[in-house]
């Protein structure tokens, strides 16, 4: 993996604006640490897998510009985004002696990211935090846009809060200890931006597919720079979800079921909404919204990332009755009523109920063998 020029995009929130940098090597350049606030003490909360690999260097770092530089390293996976590992946190700032004037940093994938942000929303009531993100998934998504939270048992991400971090650092470097497996799953929220918002950008996808599996550094670069670009544009517009930011959920409703049906962690995250996205393809196919052509367009596209396409059997009785239960769980659901992110044509994308009949079809047909 070769060195990228380093590139910024910025996400316009008025006072709570801030930029998104992107580029290799940004972990041992100071520059990109400037003009962060003074700080009594500053905790860097990492995962068992990745402080090893970059905690020390990052503290270092750190270490010139402020007093006192903590470590956490939480315990690795999506079993353990819960109160549990939240509580470690605040064990943590607490035993510290830390107060309002401390700076979280979250340095690792998006549990890491969430749990560390909902931590810095609720800490004394709110203290400000940076992101770091170590993984592509969250490189693209979840570290950027201020949405914080934990899992309940009953549904995914259902507790926290929307707290944005003062700027969010990407380096591409990191990518390089990535578990092929997890690279796959961050491609699953990369592909999401061609058909909700992007053609072009699908079309470079699929050009570009295997560079970015080879880890090419400028494909990777272009393919988080555009999915920053996209996120900072939705996000700008609606901070706090009430109406356009849904979209970013694309493949979300069908892929947070299978998530929590199957048990936190036994699919990553973008695997899950990897399948989830071809499934709400489908359904937007049987809706009239778009036609085979582009459902199989986007399936093939999933397919070679590395994606699942077939859904996994949540219950052997009623399947199909377990993935709607689950589904009803969902932050969209309105009264009952579970709303999907549907392709209305390409690059276009609408928040909409459907007939549970018709979903029970999607189900049955994307979950057989």
């Amino acid at each position: 993996m070769s060195k990228s020029p380093s590139q910024s995009v910025s996400i316009d929130l008025a006072e709570r604006s801030y930029d998104i940098h992107i580029g290799s090597g940004l972990l041992q350049q100071e520059s990109f640490f400037e003009g962060l606030p003074r700080a009594t003490s500053v905790l860097i909360v990492s995962n068992e897998t990745v402080a090893p690999l970059y905690c020390a260097q990052l503290q270092a770092l750190l270490g010139k510009k402020f007093a006192k530089v903590l470590t956490l390293a939480l315990p690795d996976g999506e079993a353990h985004k819960n109160w549990q590992t939240l509580n470690l946190i605040f064990d943590a700032l607490l035993q510290h002696g830390c107060d309002r004037k401390t700076l979280l940093v979250a340095l690792g994938g998006g549990v890491v990211g969430d749990m560390t942000g909902f931590a810095a929303a609720s800490f004394m009531r709110g203290v400000p935090f940076v992101q770091i993100p170590t993984t592509l998934l969250s490189q693209v998504d979840s570290s950027v846009g201020g949405k914080t939270g934990i899992n309940h048992p009953l549904g995914k991400n259902m507790i926290g809060a929307f707290h944005q971090p003062l700027r969010v650092i990407c380096d591409l470097d990191t990518l390089k200890t990535l578990p092929q497996r997890e690279l796959s799953a961050g491609l699953a929220e990369v592909i999401k931006y061609g058909p909700i918002a992007d053609l072009q950008f699908m079309d470079w996808l699929e050009q570009n597919m295997d560079h970015l599996l080879a880890r090419d550094v400028e494909a990777l670069a272009h393919a988080v720079r555009r999915s920053c670009e996209i996120k900072a544009w939705v996000v700008a517009q609606d901070e706090r979800e009430g109406g356009l930011r849904a979209i970013l959920n694309f493949g979300h409703t069908f892929g947070h079921a299978i998530e929590a049906g199957m048990g936190y962690g036994n699919w990553l995250h973008g695997e899950a909404v990897g399948c989830g996205m071809v499934m709400a393809a489908q359904l937007s196919q049987r809706l009239g919204l778009v036609d085979a052509a582009f459902v199989a367009r986007l399936q093939a596209l999933t397919l070679r990332a590395g994606l699942p396409v077939v859904g996994p059997i949540l219950n052997g009785t009623d399947n199909a009755g377990r993935y709607l239960e689950l589904m009803r769980l969902d932050k969209k659901s309105d009264a009952g009523e579970i709303k999907f992110v549907l392709i209305d044509g390409p690059s276009k994308a609408r928040v909409q109920g459907a007939p549970d009949a018709l979903v029970r079809e999607v189900i049955d047909a994307c979950c057989q063998a």
